[in-house]
């Protein structure tokens, strides 16, 4: 029995780590202190872990040199909560700048940047999975924008995770990659976790805000489906690359990533 309780503790301990880097240390913290106090775990652990989330590992991080995204600005949002819970919203502070002078630029616009995955608060080289890259405080993800029913830009996104809703379910570099047997190419179609099919794709509004991120000097590279780049007029920017297809599709976000 406890053995089994054990493997639990450890099996509970390598999920968290993986899917915040964080969770593991606090589960175990919360264990011991749930022991000490004859406490029940499942009351000690949430408070610990918001506690952590909110106040402790923020200003831990920035010494670091990685910074917290803001969670509570109309301009420069996470799609949910999801995110800055998981601690998938760090970035080192030259991103950060980016991404809030570049917000302030096109909140005029009526243009607000929703952030997906971003990165873990610690470590370089530690994974932020399913990512192949997000692991150094240098790259985020984006949402497109898109229009209402009414024609209209809004701020709102089709899908609940901001994945997996593609702009054109005819991609021919998807069926080219997945042909070649790179079966995860298009499988953020089943992480979409719901989606409203009343909003459509705002080409115009999507590419002011590559535009706007692109005047950066501070932006190496941005990953959009080549078919994307050429329907959004952007083939004159060589900093907006094919990501390949060992990564997955690129038409329901964006991919920045800064020196």
């Amino acid at each position: 029995m406890r053995f089994l309780k054990l493997f639990g503790h450890l099996i509970i301990i390598l999920l968290l780590t993986v899917l915040t880097q964080i969770g593991g240390l606090i589960w175990l913290f919360a264990l011991l202190v749930s022991i000490k106090l004859k406490k029940k775990k499942r009351f000690i652990f949430p408070i610990f872990y918001l506690i952590f989330n909110l106040l402790i590992i923020p200003p831990i991080a920035k010494s670091f040199g990685r910074e917290q995204l803001p969670v509570f600005n109309d301009h420069l949002k996470p799609r949910n909560w999801v995110y800055p819970l998981l601690f998938r919203n760090y970035v080192i502070p030259d991103l950060k700048d980016l991404l809030e002078s570049s917000a302030k630029n096109l909140k005029h616009s009526n243009i607000s940047i929703t952030y997906l995955d971003a990165n873990f608060p610690f470590i370089n080289g530690f994974p932020l999975l399913p990512h192949l890259s997000h692991n150094n405080g240098k790259k985020i993800d984006i949402s497109f924008m898109y229009l209402d029913k009414n024609g209209k830009t809004t701020n709102k996104k089709p899908s609940v995770s901001g994945y997996g809703a593609f702009t054109n379910s005819k991609n021919t570099t998807a069926e080219n990659c997945i042909n070649k047997g790179y079966w995860q190419y298009d499988y953020t179609k089943y992480v979409t976790f719901g989606i409203t099919n009343d909003l459509k794709f705002d080409k115009a509004k999507t590419k002011l805000l590559i535009q706007e991120l692109l005047n950066s000097k501070l932006t190496e590279k941005i990953f959009i489906e080549p078919y994307l780049k050429t329907e959004l007029g952007l083939n004159n920017y060589t900093k907006i690359r094919f990501h390949g297809c060992g990564a997955v599709r690129h038409d329901d976000h964006i991919h920045l990533q800064i020196r």
